[in-house]
């Protein structure tokens, strides 16, 4: 989806999650992110990993922003006003990726920059038998005479990427503004796995990490254990559980809750944590009890990996509401489960204006408008 420059992009169903919320005196951004922007090429369809000395065919092939553009796209597609501070590369990827954010996907760049001689970082990622393959290509970006000091907006919100051993002034800053802080956090190559190398865990709201990342930090043998000694830390902790869902322990409360994962085939899970924590943040900004926020993350996160691609699998709203519309008439499914479990969406969700399942995706970097 584009729109043309100077316009603002319109996505497809205008809901506002937090429009009951809103004052006048509320911050413009409702969430703040940086990181790194990848193009990532996909390719699914593959029957299996490529086989050294051999060519492999790929049924399906995307290309979009990817890396922290995930996370941007899949808080921005959910209607939050959503503002990415990064580094974009003057080659032709890098063009792609901001127009692709900023007038696709209406999101603030205002913060961030084109670096001149810089190329943009590149991922290639093989989706087969549910899982994944990638194979990436980068160089950090240079520092430049407008490389924005580490300041963030006034925002509702932030995400942040914890990395052990290198905290970030920002995470601290935006905490000290007002900004409720979640945060994920990657496999630790280190193999120490000691929270105290996480020194931007005292400023978050939330920390999401998977089961086996959990169990590793805290030393202990079960998830759900995990989760409530990560509570000692921040208010939220919740604890992602593969195929079984999620769980979630409210640390100022005591409060728990544990939603199942919904059942689904998988083509590409590329991008679906990222999801899962826009729909957590969606939920959290939104000020719903702990469990709808947990199943409406879950429900993000399952609605993606049937679509191939990081951002461009993150859903919309209408999509939601055509899934919701679907699967209430599937003979296979319980309606008085489903009513009870999401009919907290119902007062969200748009009519569907199409029947599921949407695709949005297109196999190229773009095409050149007609007359270009």
């Amino acid at each position: 989806m584009t729109t043309p420059r100077g316009e603002q992009p319109r996505h497809d169903a205008g809901v506002d999650p937090l429009e009951r919320l809103r004052e006048p005196t509320d911050p413009a951004c409702d969430v703040f992110l940086t990181g790194t922007v990848f193009l990532d090429i996909v390719f699914t369809g593959l029957d299996s990993a490529p086989v050294r000395g051999t060519e492999s065919w790929a049924r399906g092939m995307g290309s979009s922003p990817g890396g922290v553009a995930n996370m941007a796209t899949a808080l921005a597609r959910l209607g939050l006003r959503t503002s990415l501070a990064a580094a974009f590369g003057d080659d032709h990827y890098g063009e792609y990726c901001w127009d692709a954010l900023e007038q696709g996907e209406g999101i603030d760049l205002s913060l961030s920059r084109t670096v001149p001689g810089w190329h943009s970082p590149v991922t290639v990622s093989m989706a087969y038998e549910g899982e994944r393959t990638m194979v990436s290509h980068g160089h950090e970006a240079p520092p430049t005479d407008d490389t924005p000091p580490a300041c963030p907006p006034h925002a509702r919100a932030a995400v942040a990427s914890l990395v052990p051993g290198r905290p970030e002034e920002w995470v601290a800053r935006a905490a000290r503004d007002g900004a409720k802080v979640f945060a994920d956090v990657g496999w630790d190559d280190t193999g120490r796995w000691d929270l105290a190398e996480l020194p931007d865990l005292e400023h978050c709201e939330a920390f999401l990490p998977n089961a086996a990342e959990a169990m590793r930090y805290t030393r202990t043998d079960c998830p759900r254990a995990a989760a409530h000694a990560l509570a000692d830390k921040v208010r939220h902790a919740v604890v992602t559980l593969g195929s079984e869902g999620a769980y979630a322990v409210d640390g100022a409360t005591g409060e728990t809750a544990e939603v199942p994962a919904i059942q689904v085939s998988a083509l590409d899970p590329t991008g679906a944590g990222d999801v899962f924590v826009a729909g957590f943040v969606t939920g959290t900004l939104a000020d719903w009890p702990l469990a709808d926020r947990l199943a409406f993350a879950g429900l993000t996160a399952a609605l993606s990996v049937q679509e191939f691609g990081g951002s461009l699998s993150a859903p919309t709203w209408e999509e939601i509401a055509a899934w919701w519309q679907r699967v209430q008439g599937d003979a296979r499914q319980d309606p008085e489960a489903l009513r009870d479990r999401y009919a907290f969406l119902e007062r969200l969700l748009p009519a569907p204006a199409r029947p599921w399942p949407l695709r949005r995706a297109v196999p190229t970097i773009g095409f050149r408008a007609a007359g270009a």
